[in-house]
């Protein structure tokens, strides 16, 4: 059986742990994985030995990463044929799913996502068969002092989480296994379980 590959783009690795937790999820569903980090695919990477492909890519300043970004570009005849899903990790999801928040502010939020989706299709001219957002995080361990600076001023504008001594994950970990359940039932369905654990050659 062809494995799932699972391609990620992060800048403080914080999308690659989601796409792990999503090779987890497939795996103990008896598939066949693949992770692997986009920027150090090949550029000749052919994507006709997968059953399926699932994206996983970081938003910073209201865009994608720029790798998967130009890789999506690129593969988009590839990717056109198969099963595909986007994951979308960002902060933005974070505030319209906390409940805490001013529900203009989850509504703004939730226009802001929709043009975040809506940039990556008109630059990459290709949309995905699923595409969910995922809550992200502030890593504020990993940030730069600069970036550390801004990232904890934008969440004190918006009754964020500042304490910059942690990070704050912000992900609903359930939610991407009922993503995963959803994915394989509606769209790769035919897949047969892989008979052996699953393939992995991410570092």
């Amino acid at each position: 059986m062809k494995p799932i590959l699972i391609l990620y783009a992060t800048r403080e690795g914080h999308t690659k742990k989601v796409c792990e937790h999503i090779r987890e999820s497939l795996r103990a569903r008896a598939h066949a994985v693949e992770l692997r980090d986009v920027r150090e695919l090949p550029r000749e990477f052919a994507l006709d030995r997968y059953a399926a492909v699932i994206l996983g890519a970081s938003v910073h300043l209201g865009r994608h990463e720029g790798a998967m970004v130009k890789f999506v570009t690129r593969a988009r005849a590839q990717l056109e044929p198969l099963p595909t899903a986007l994951l979308t990790v960002c902060l933005t999801e974070a505030t319209i799913e906390d409940e805490r928040k001013p529900a203009e502010v989850r509504r703004q939020a939730s226009e802001d996502l929709a043009g975040i989706m809506e940039r990556f299709y008109e630059t990459t001219g290709w949309h995905p068969d699923r595409a969910a957002p995922v809550a992200g995080a502030l890593m504020y361990r990993e940030y730069g002092l600069v970036v550390r600076w801004m990232m904890r001023r934008i969440a004190r504008s918006t009754s964020g989480d500042t304490d910059t001594s942690r990070n704050h994950v912000y992900t609903n970990w359930d939610a991407l296994d009922h993503f995963v359940e959803d994915f394989i039932q509606r769209f790769v369905q035919t897949l047969e379980p892989a008979s052996a654990a699953s393939v992995n050659t991410a570092p």
